[in-house]
């Protein structure tokens, strides 16, 4: 299992890579994607929008499940990764690099702190 140190989690199943500027990317974990299984689709619609922590932001469609995906911290969405409208198995094959979802400028950089550590996200998936 595939966890980064450098990035924070989650308990959705999201990583976070914090960047210059309060700009975060985001994307579904290893265990995430290998729970899914193949993904299919990935939908966001929501770019140029501002949402609170914990909104919907977008979909991830696998063969056998539809999965709500759910913003880490309050933002605008700034940017969608649009490479996976055309090959959305990047986030199967991977998911903390090319696989990457949204770029989100952070509105209240305080509730990056609330995020759960490396260590933190493997003791709740159980590793």
């Amino acid at each position: 299992m595939n966890i980064p140190s450098e990035l924070k989690y989650t308990k959705d199943h999201e990583w976070i890579r914090i960047g210059d500027d309060d700009v975060v990317v985001v994307g579904i974990t290893d265990f995430a994607q290998g729970e899914l299984g193949d993904i299919v689709y990935v939908e966001v619609e929501t770019v140029d929008e501002s949402l609170e922590a914990e909104e919907v932001f977008g979909t991830v469609e696998a063969v056998k499940t539809v999965s709500d995906l759910f913003l880490p911290v309050s933002g605008e969405i700034i940017e969608f990764n649009e490479s996976l409208e055309d090959e959305p198995e990047k986030v199967n094959d991977d998911p903390y690099g090319e696989g990457w979802m949204i770029k989100i400028k952070c509105s209240d950089p305080s509730q990056l702190d609330g995020l759960l550590s490396a260590e933190d996200y493997k003791a709740l998936i159980g590793g």
